[in-house]
């Protein structure tokens, strides 16, 4: 099925139909004014002998390629449809104020962020990536696809803000996850959610409720820890503890059949989505044509000059 991009374009055909009505008035003219010729031999001297019908042909031609030219511009196109990969791992990154510890090179913030963008450089092309953010709410910073430079961005603009609200961000994840478009494939899209956190929660719901959704969802969470038992911070003028939570972390791992690291490598990292699967939807693209009108067009003007040349010994 043809249809138009810039459908008003197509108001470029009704000066090729004027020319056309004009064409066929011309032709009737000049028929009544040969009717009314009285010098009948003179006539037969001057008018082309045998052509008939045939030197009706270049002018038609002509008119056919104005017309498929005015139609171009258009732009027409065709409805394809293309595969799409719906397989989808969410980034989630901890941003709460403990994550400006020290006591890992240069601090947890930078050291996760690095950790997430060689992730994101590793992760396959097809599948959808999106990024959470999360302190005393979590944030989908970018939606699932596959902009991957959207999301390397993002994470270089992180900032810090109060409070952890590690389950909020797997159900911000999971959310995020669902809204992944079926096009025309069954079910939420095969998917992994990767939480990059020092572990304590102290706002929004528990962990453990939003392990459990997870699990019910199928969606594993593998979780990096970043910290020591020795890290503080400076809040409010005052050094505070924030040792990093490992069980916490690799519970929720653990419960959702994911993957819990400390100091992961970008080799160990593949194993969160080497086995994820994949769920190929449809999506309908228009493909233009614009260059098949094109040719056609150059295929009437061709056959408009030959059939000219050939009968009149004229170029049209």
């Amino acid at each position: 099925m043809i249809r138009f991009l810039q459908p008003w374009w197509l108001l470029a055909v009704l000066p090729v139909f004027a020319l056309a009505a004009f064409y066929v008035w011309r032709q009737l003219h000049r028929r009544a004014y040969a009717m009314r010729f009285t010098n009948v031999d003179l006539l037969r001297t001057v008018a082309p002998k045998g052509l008939g019908w045939r030197r009706h042909v270049p002018a038609t031609a002509f008119l056919l390629c104005l017309l498929v030219l005015a139609t171009a511009l258009a732009r027409p196109a065709v409805d394809t449809k293309e595969p799409l990969e719906r397989a989808t791992v969410m980034l989630a990154i901890d941003v709460s104020l403990s994550m400006q510890a020290d006591d890992v090179s240069p601090n947890r913030l930078e050291a996760a962020q690095e950790a997430a963008k060689q992730f994101v450089s590793e992760l396959p092309e097809s599948y959808n990536l999106g990024l959470v953010s999360f302190a005393k709410a979590a944030n989908v910073l970018v939606p699932p696809g596959k902009d991957r430079d959207a999301v390397t961005s993002a994470i270089d603009g992180l900032a810090l803000a109060e409070a952890t609200a590690t389950g909020e961000a797997v159900f911000t994840c999971l959310e995020a996850i669902r809204s992944v478009p079926a096009d025309g494939a069954a079910g939420i899209p095969p998917a992994r959610i990767v939480l990059l956190s020092d572990g304590f929660r102290t706002s929004g719901r528990a962990v453990e409720e939003a392990a459990a959704a997870a699990q019910a969802a199928n969606v594993p969470v593998s979780t990096i820890a970043f910290g020591t038992d020795i890290g503080q911070v400076d809040i409010g003028g005052q050094l505070q503890r924030v040792p990093v939570d490992r069980m916490a972390l690799a519970e929720l791992a653990e419960t959702t059949e994911g993957y819990f690291y400390e100091a992961a490598s970008v080799s160990e990292l593949k194993q969160v989505y080497q086995d994820m699967g994949s769920s190929i939807g449809f999506r309908t693209e228009p493909r233009e044509v614009t260059q098949w009108y094109a040719g056609v067009a150059l295929l009437l003007a061709l056959c408009a000059g030959a059939f000219s040349l050939l009968w009149s010994s004229r170029m049209l």
